[in-house]
């Protein structure tokens, strides 16, 4: 009788961690898909810092140009009125930051059409990988602004910037704050 018992609270456990192990199994799946993915992602970041490493000359090409598309967006985006940004901006920029030029940025810097915006300054911040990372400041007689803009090399596009504020005055000479 005891054994009997015993059996059957053996086969009931045994039952409940096969249960278990049955209900884990979609998780598992979903891991093991997830897995896949990132093992993928990272063969494909590896192959390109692979051709970066290999080919430097071509990544200085790459920056030397996408320097060059950056420092002529943001001429163009602060030299303009923003009523011209979604025709003038269009291929040198994501959709995206058009409409945060047009609505988020533009109304709180003054581009007016007589202060004219040079662009003394477009420092890069990260120069490995599709995305390129610039710090960039505008400057007029009245003012200086400085953007984090990032260009993604792949797009041939800016795809992201932000705003940062500037303490003290942007000096062209010396190429610094003072």
């Amino acid at each position: 009788m005891k054994n009997s018992r015993l059996i059957i609270v053996a086969y009931l456990v045994l039952a409940g961690i096969l249960v278990t192990q049955f209900n884990q199994m979609p998780n598992l799946d979903k891991q093991l898909v997830q897995a896949k993915a990132d093992l993928k992602q990272a063969k494909l970041s590896q192959k390109k810092s692979k051709t970066i490493v290999s080919s430097p000359q071509s990544q200085q090409s790459t920056v030397s140009d996408s320097t060059n598309q950056v420092t002529h967006f943001v001429k163009t985006f602060s030299n303009q009125p923003t009523s011209t940004y979604p025709d003038s901006l269009k291929g040198l920029a994501s959709q995206k930051v058009i409409n945060e030029l047009t609505q988020t940025f533009a109304p709180s810097v003054t581009f007016s059409d007589k202060a004219h915006y040079d662009v003394p300054l477009v420092g890069l911040k990260n120069a490995w990988g599709s995305d390129l990372e610039y710090l960039v400041i505008a400057r007029s007689d009245v003012q200086s602004v400085a953007y984090t803009i990032t260009y993604d090399t792949d797009e041939k596009q800016v795809t992201d910037m932000s705003r940062l504020t500037l303490k003290g005055a942007f000096d062209n000479e010396k190429q610094g704050f003072t």
